[in-house]
């Protein structure tokens, strides 16, 4: 009796970037958009109430969604969004640059603006940062808040890009705790990231977030 290995195989398909928008949909050239990135296991749609008073007329936030959907306990009920896992990992990434990079043309096409900002919470810190080091695009402000840096990413290459950058993490986060807590706040001190500390734990806090975007 032979045993028979699984052969993996793949096509290309079509898929969806669902995303949302807050703040000035109706203009045509505004002050500044806002790329935010949500974490693992949230939603766009209720990522985006976080920044629902930071929104003005001037501001257009841009939020995509994982392309990844499941249901957060069991078969039913709360559904989450991921970005990706460790199964198929560089096919997850590449996936996800082209649809971020036909999002971004697509906006582009609709909307002029004088500054850009991307803010990547979480899991999705680490997708919005290979997304600008993949897309070279200019970006005023990045913000990676209580997100772990890509180790695949060349710290050098990153920072070409990106005018100012910022590392934001709560006192009481729970993934960052002790230790870790620490070794997070100098890895990015050393990568030339300014360092914003709250008291709070794993999520985006409306204050401070207001006060970065405002300054």
């Amino acid at each position: 009796m032979t045993d028979f290995e699984p052969v993996s195989e793949s096509i290309v398909v079509e898929k969806q970037l669902r995303y949302y928008l807050l703040g000035a949909i109706d203009a045509t050239e505004i002050d500044e958009i806002v790329f935010a990135f949500h974490g693992y296991g949230q939603l766009a749609y209720y990522f985006s109430k976080k920044f629902e008073v930071n929104s003005t007329t001037n501001r257009l936030f841009v939020f995509p969604e994982g392309m990844h959907r499941f249901y957060l306990n069991g078969t039913s009920g709360r559904v989450g969004a991921s970005w990706m896992t460790k199964e198929l990992r560089e096919t997850d990434i590449t996936e996800n640059n082209l649809a971020l990079n036909r999002l971004y043309s697509s906006l582009k096409e609709r909307f002029s603006w004088k500054k850009m900002s991307v803010i990547g919470f979480s899991q999705g810190g680490a997708t919005a940062s290979r997304w600008l080091n993949s897309s070279k695009i200019e970006c005023d402000c990045y913000i990676s808040w209580a997100s772990v840096f890509p180790p695949d990413l060349s710290q050098t290459d990153f920072s070409q890009t990106i005018r100012k950058k910022l590392f934001v993490l709560g006192t009481e986060d729970q993934y960052f705790k002790d230790e870790n807590f620490d070794k997070a706040i100098e890895f990015y001190r050393n990568f030339n990231f300014e360092i914003v500390t709250y008291s709070g734990n794993h999520s985006i806090e409306t204050e401070v977030l207001n006060s970065i975007l405002d300054k």
